[in-house]
């Protein structure tokens, strides 16, 4: 049956309005929604068999990689690559994990790196019917999530004489209202905010003592009246205004002298931000006084949560590792409430009373979370794990529609972690 021009616009809307709608359970972007780890899905399971929930899937093409996955209207968003020089971002059925298309960012940055560990390394970020997604040679893409067409191409080397660490760009863009906000690094434009439907330059924040861009994410904040995009950069944590980009404060009380590898994602509670490094944790507070911004320490503790896969916040607790135990701390004070080995070094994210614990070994535990103790629900690693060589598994786990995603380089899984009595 031949359809018309009509029914062709019609269908093309339909398609367009599905692929960019999302639920209250979809994992949009990365550590998800809110960007801090945490899913707000009921009814998922308080304990698991001895084998792990349900492994509904597990697909092995989807790209190398360290990113995670966001997962959206029934598709699932990711960065991979295939070998040096084709680094690209793809969309796969959430119920099979086929794919369904992919767009070419550009090639694997930083591929001499040492020690070792080239690949891709962000997560793409949805935004109704568009997605941004960050390659780790700067190829910056708005991206249509209905065809993988790209709109438009930004390169923070070239266009904005981006300078980022060893281990090349990591970050995950961050969509705020009309911007898209990205971390360059250096002295002409350490931080940037674009317009999210052209690409054009909003502003540009040449952070004083041009930092290189190090490898976390960027979250918002707001304090003293004034909305806030917080970077932990090289040379420490940094808050810039998010109308003008106005460099305000710098924290450098938990930098990572030795190595200047900052990885996780700082924590925003009100006008605190937590963030963490090798060297430990530490809580700063904003002081707005004179028109002027202070970031004053309430605590730095060696003991705190500080590994790369970052922590959550839980009510008045925090929750995350460090190289070797699993820590539950207070926010406030910094102090430690319990420890355990559990998987040991791992990320974290938390959904329906519980911490979903995946270890750099590939074992993934299921915590209570809770500061009384430490309570493990169940325990298991994926199936058929590829070959890591010298790396880890480093990849953040998504919750999302009841489902564990668990990326592993080039596999990704994907469990029921729902309550049997909960209708499918």
């Amino acid at each position: 049956m031949k359809k018309t021009g009509l029914a062709r616009a019609s269908i093309g809307l339909g398609l367009l309005l599905l692929a960019g709608a999302t639920r209250a359970d979809d994992w949009t972007q990365w550590r998800g929604p809110r960007r801090d780890g945490i899913s707000r899905e009921r009814n998922l399971l308080k304990t698991w068999p001895k084998q792990g929930p349900k492994l509904l899937w597990q697909v092995k093409n989807v790209g190398s990689g360290y990113g995670s996955v966001a997962v959206v209207g029934g598709r699932i968003y990711l960065v991979g690559n295939t070998g040096m020089d084709d680094e690209f971002v793809s969309a796969l059925d959430a119920k099979t994990g086929k794919p369904i298309w992919s767009a070419r960012l550009g090639k694997v940055g930083n591929p001499e790196q040492q020690p070792s560990y080239p690949g891709a390394r962000s997560t793409p970020t949805l935004d109704g019917n568009l997605l941004y997604a960050l390659g780790s040679d700067g190829d910056l893409a708005c991206v249509e999530t209905a065809t993988g067409k790209v709109r438009w191409h930004k390169n923070l080397h070239m266009d904005f004489g981006g300078k980022p660490g060893v281990w090349a760009y990591s970050e995950s863009p961050l969509v705020d209202g009309d911007k898209v906000i990205v971390t360059p690094g250096g002295k002409e434009a350490t931080l940037v905010a674009l317009d999210k439907r052209t690409g054009a330059i909003l502003w540009k924040s040449p952070v004083p003592g041009g930092d290189e861009a190090s490898y976390s994410s960027v979250v918002t904040l707001e304090s003293g009246g004034v909305r806030q995009y917080v970077q932990f950069l090289s040379k420490g944590l940094v808050g810039v205004d998010a109308g003008t980009g106005k460099f305000l404060w710098r924290f450098d009380k938990t930098l990572d002298k030795q190595y200047s590898v900052h990885m996780a994602t700082p924590i925003v509670s009100g006008d605190t931000v937590y963030s963490a490094a090798g060297s430990g944790g530490g809580l700063a507070r904003l002081q707005t006084a004179g028109g002027s911004v202070t970031a004053e320490p309430v605590y730095v503790e060696r003991k705190a949560p500080s590994a790369l896969g970052g922590a959550v916040k839980v009510g008045d607790h925090l929750y995350g590792t460090t190289n070797t135990v699993l820590l539950c701390t207070e926010y406030a004070t910094g102090k430690v409430r319990w420890e355990e080995r559990s998987v040991g070094a791992a990320s974290i994210c938390y959904a329906d009373g519980r911490l979903y614990v995946r270890g750099v070994s590939g074992e993934i535990a299921l915590v209570e979370a809770t500061p009384e103790a430490y309570r493990e629900s169940g325990r298991f690693t994926p199936p058929d794990q590829p070959a890591r060589g010298e790396a880890k598994a480093w990849s953040y786990p998504a919750v999302a529609n009841g489902r564990l995603y668990v990326r592993d380089l080039g596999s990704l899984w994907a469990y029921d972690i729902r309550q049997s009595s909960v209708s499918r």
